[in-house]
């Protein structure tokens, strides 16, 4: 946290950023060895909540450090996968001591655009409650490692003015494709092992004799988390979403439980919970403002919802994150 002297205006406490490719820019797609992006942020900017508009990436060979990401340390070590989506907050990856981390690693950022629309990378990066890190065995990091290579290669081979610069990016936007599949089948991806599809409440014991097929119900999912994204701060009911989607109430929870081993209630919930944190510990708006953003009628029930959620209030919240 940077603190501020009294009587003098604060500084953001989180840093918004917008994507921005300083060697190629109109491409939708950066790749860069950690050590670029430790020159390119001063100390101080470094050690800051950053909350980029865009896809990071983090595949580590080399060298320890601990990253944060919507309040929960990762620890970086070779063999770590870092993924952070738009709008997450993350801190980039520090020592013990609190200096950027030594890390040998690749960072591929891209903007939400760039991938092609494929169902299986889209669920994994359109999903708020995806995996943010993995810790691969020898097999998938090589694997992944051979992927990131094979993207780098032709990330600088690319330049804007060359006669097959259309084919080029392209094939980059197929490779990057090829390292979201990738990542789509690792464990607790949503090709990998499996969430629980157990019973739960909020309506629904999933005996509604649905007869959708896996595909059928993973596209439900996707398009509630698309709505979910765009209305979470208006709409609060799962009923709502279901009428808005078509689907029935138990259809619906049926493909979140499916995905995610939760109901489309408690997905809500988390979603609103979670923008709640990020206002409280990364603005200086007031709890009051905070409540009103997210859709709360009073700050008293906003108050209820969040210590309900968290086991605390959202002023005890703020002061223990700063």
């Amino acid at each position: 946290m940077v603190m501020v002297e009294t009587g003098q205006p604060s500084a953001p406490l989180v840093l918004e950023r917008g994507y921005r490719n300083p060697t190629r820019p109109g491409l939708g797609l950066e790749l860069l060895p950690f050590a670029d992006l430790r020159r390119r942020l001063p100390g101080d900017e470094y050690r800051r909540v950053h909350r980029p508009d865009f896809h990071h990436l983090t595949l580590v060979r080399r060298g320890h450090g601990t990253a944060m990401v919507d309040f929960v340390d990762r620890p970086c070590r070779p063999g770590t996968l870092l993924h952070i989506r738009p709008g997450q907050v993350q801190r980039l990856p520090t020592a013990a001591d609190g200096t950027p981390a030594g890390l040998d690693a690749t960072l591929v950022l891209f903007t939400p655009d760039f991938p092609p629309r494929l169902p299986a990378t889209a669920r994994v990066t359109d999903d708020p409650f995806g995996p943010a890190a993995w810790q691969l065995g020898p097999a998938d990091h090589d694997r992944l490692g051979r992927a990131f290579a094979e993207l780098a290669a032709e990330y600088g081979a690319y330049t804007a003015d060359d006669e097959d610069s259309e084919i080029t990016r392209e094939l980059l936007r197929q490779l990057l494709a090829g390292v979201l599949l990738r990542m789509a089948r690792l464990p607790g991806g949503p090709y990998g092992t499996g969430s629980s599809d157990g019973g739960s409440g909020d309506g629904s014991d999933g005996s509604d004799g649905s007869s959708q097929t896996p595909a059928a119900a993973q596209e439900t999912y996707r398009l509630f988390q698309h709505e979910l994204e765009r209305s979470f701060t208006t709409l609060r009911q799962a009923h709502d979403y279901a009428a808005r989607l078509g689907y029935s109430l138990k259809t619906l929870n049926r493909a979140c439980r499916r995905a995610t081993g939760h109901t489309a209630k408690q997905l809500i919930d988390a979603r609103v919970t979670l923008e709640a944190k990020r206002l409280l510990a990364h603005t200086d708006l007031p709890v009051a403002a905070v409540s009103h953003r997210l859709g709360f009628s009073e700050p008293t029930n906003f108050g209820k919802f969040f210590t309900r959620e968290t086991g605390r209030t959202p002023g005890a919240f703020r002061t223990d994150q700063r």
